[in-house]
């Protein structure tokens, strides 16, 4: 087996990167969120969550939740699988994974506008709407792995959020260097963004519905578009 080695990108880069694809995350997930009744999608786990609690009171379907975990395990094998090809043949990884994402979320969006509004439970539509944004971040956190390894997680903040705390009680007892600093400007970034994408896929939902999307589809054709250099180079055999 071999896995993919990302290459090195520029400070600046790396920054635009993490704060991009967190505000993408948390706003998404809240879109997901508001709009298919307490639906995940950047963190998928936390359906399980709601699976439970729908399953303890006896209340409300848990049909949507069931099927987006192996629609986002499914997308997570297909981005891998992508990026393993891409890389045999020396092309770069980051913009086709973008674009793939770009896609998948775009469908999101189509999907649901034509199920509006959705009804509790989803109908058809609503269902594969959810699947599709499951399928979306599923391949931005395969992405994070495969190609933006130098980047800190930018969909699921709690373990960024934990380790700046830390650095901080470090930091404000005096021992803090330039390492320390150096990570938390890292995550900082990205916590911040996906904390203004949460707020704002929360009122651009109440606001455009489910066009509201197109704001995260026109940054990730960005991110893509400005993409020249993060080519994968498969790694010696483990």
């Amino acid at each position: 087996m071999s896995a993919l080695a990302p290459s090195p990108m520029s400070s600046a880069r790396a920054t635009t990167l993490g704060v991009g694809l967190g505000f993408v995350a948390g706003y998404v997930d809240t879109v997901g969120f508001v709009a298919l009744f307490g639906l995940f999608t950047a963190h998928v786990t936390g359906n399980f969550v709601l699976i439970g609690s729908a399953l303890a009171h006896a209340g409300g379907s848990v049909t949507l939740k069931l099927l987006v975990f192996p629609a986002f395990v499914l997308a997570v094998a297909a981005t891998r699988l992508l990026s393993l090809a891409l890389a045999r043949r020396g092309m770069p990884l980051l913009r086709p994974l973008l674009s793939l994402q770009l896609l998948l979320l775009a469908g999101f969006m189509g999907l649901g506008w034509a199920a509006s509004p959705v009804q509790q439970p989803p109908g058809a539509l609503g269902m594969w709407a959810g699947v599709l944004g499951a399928a979306a971040m599923g391949v931005q956190n395969a992405a994070a792995k495969l190609a933006l390894g130098q980047l800190v997680p930018t969909t699921v903040m709690t373990g960024n959020v934990t380790q700046l705390v830390i650095d901080t009680v470090d930091l404000l007892r005096g021992a803090g260097d330039a390492v320390l600093r150096e990570r938390m400007r890292r995550f900082i970034g990205p916590i911040l963004a996906f904390t203004v994408g949460a707020v704002g896929g929360g009122f651009g939902y109440l606001a455009l519905g489910f066009a509201a999307l197109l704001l995260p589809i026109v940054l990730l054709a960005a991110l893509a578009l400005t993409e020249r250099s993060a080519t994968g180079t498969p790694a010696a055999p483990q």
